[in-house]
């Protein structure tokens, strides 16, 4: 049943957010993880083969000096050396970094060391890492493969964890919703685990508990002091029938039936609220129900019946227009449109409806039947926008500018259209004026 608009913003679903975040998540621990083991290995690559040329330009030189034989890859004054250790200073080794590459020799390093004094040879040793930074390249590419494979395992497993907590949160807003709807027995029940989402749903069905404690106790409360109202106020009116004809007796007796008024209504809307009414339906015409309730009312209004006939021929437009100078409802004669609802409690919404409209909006009042429709518009200010927001409540006109009143004529109508299984719309037209729709059951 919908009686007012509420804007509910579009909202992306719990479980993509987290399976997102898991998966942003993954990413940035295995990119970070593969560039620190990326730059780990590197520079334990460059430092062993550092270390390995200084060793090795050691070796070499002893056998140098020995026999006079280049051993282990020596070099006298090879032409790639380094400038940097083209003149080494006599009897230090020396080694320098060569990122130059030349088909499958290098980066590399190399060391060297001077064969004696100043002016003698360089001898030389270089060491290719060419074969350690291909293994280097081979385990970024498992490092990545192995990555991209547990973000594909970990970004399902995600979605279904996140699924699991999105359905209980769903769980316990669908609760909640229905609370907000007026499903006061609505609660969440246990929940799994013992965590956060556990203890809003607990705190929900307590809320419930609390809440439906108070309204039984305010409708309990309500329904006691319209009876014990009933009484003293019929006593009222029938001594207001002994006084004596005048402009005292007029006021008091207006006074006495407005308060009666009231009383009946604080009771129907307390009998409402304790689910006591139940509804006798019957097939009746609905534009004939219609144009005694708004008769029933008092005040002019304008009462149209749209029928499929009215707007095919001459003959009925001519019935239409002989309906309104008798002053009834044009098409009510030929009317079709039966519905089945209990008439009583039809004439009650559309009675209220009316009333609401003349009391707080402004002339001409105009009640339109089309179909299982019936739409009652005036041409006032309009419903205040908290009343469209929040729906109408009992002792609240919305703005002091729409009249007096209690507030109960909408919250009565909104009622009785439930128990029959209607919908009530209330909105304001763009040229101005409220608009209340009624739709019943086809």
């Amino acid at each position: 049943m919908r009686t007012f608009r509420r804007l509910r913003p579009v909202r992306a679903s719990l479980r993509w957010k987290i399976a997102a975040l898991a998966a942003v998540t993954a990413c940035l621990v295995a990119a970070a993880v593969g560039a620190l083991v990326h730059l780990w290995t590197a520079h334990d690559i460059r430092d062993r083969a550092e270390a390995q040329a200084f060793n090795t330009v050691y070796s070499a030189m002893d056998v140098y000096r020995r026999t006079g034989a280049l051993a282990d890859g020596a070099e006298l004054d090879p032409a790639a050396l380094p400038a940097p250790l083209h003149h080494p200073a006599d009897g230090d080794r020396h080694t320098a970094y060569d990122g130059s590459v030349e088909g499958n020799l290098g980066p590399s390093f190399w060391a060297a060391q001077r064969t004696g004094g100043p002016g003698s040879p360089v001898l030389a040793v270089r060491v290719n890492m060419s074969p350690e930074l291909y293994g280097l390249h081979r385990l970024d590419v498992t490092m990545t493969v192995a990555s991209l494979a547990a973000l594909a395992a970990a970004v399902p497993l995600a979605v279904y964890g996140a699924g699991l907590v999105a359905r209980r949160l769903r769980r316990v807003s669908e609760t909640a919703a229905r609370i907000s709807a007026g499903d006061l027995d609505a609660r969440t029940g246990p929940t799994e685990g013992h965590d956060e989402v556990a203890d809003i749903a607990a705190t929900v069905d307590l809320m419930a508990d609390s809440l439906g404690r108070r309204l039984h106790a305010e409708r309990r409360f309500t329904a006691d002091v319209a009876h014990e109202l009933r009484t003293p106020v019929g006593g009222l009116l029938a001594a207001a029938d002994l006084l004596p004809p005048g402009e005292t007796e007029d006021l008091l007796r207006a006074r006495v039936r407005d308060l009666r008024g009231l009383v009946e209504d604080l009771l129907e809307i307390s009998r409402l609220d304790a689910g006591a009414e139940q509804p006798v339906r019957a097939r009746v015409p609905l534009g004939a129900v219609v144009a005694e309730a708004v008769a029933r009312t008092g005040p002019a209004t304008e009462v149209t019946v749209v029928t499929a006939a009215e707007a095919e021929t001459p003959e009925a437009a001519e019935a239409a227009e002989a309906a309104d100078a008798r002053g009834g409802p044009r098409g009510g004669a030929r009317d079709a449109t039966t519905v089945e609802t209990d008439p009583r409690r039809l004439e009650r919404i559309v009675g209220n409806l009316v009333i609401n409209a003349h009391r707080h909006g402004a002339a001409p009042v105009r009640v339109t039947v089309d179909g299982p429709t019936v739409v009652v518009r005036d041409h006032g200010p309009g419903f205040p926008a908290d009343l469209l927001l929040h729906g109408p409540r009992r002792f609240h006109t919305g703005a002091t500018g729409r009249g007096t009143g209690h507030g109960l004529g909408l919250t009565i109508a909104l009622g009785q259209a439930r128990l029959l299984g209607a919908e009530l719309r209330l909105d304001n037209a763009p040229d101005g004026g409220a608009v209340a729709t009624l739709r019943l059951p086809a």
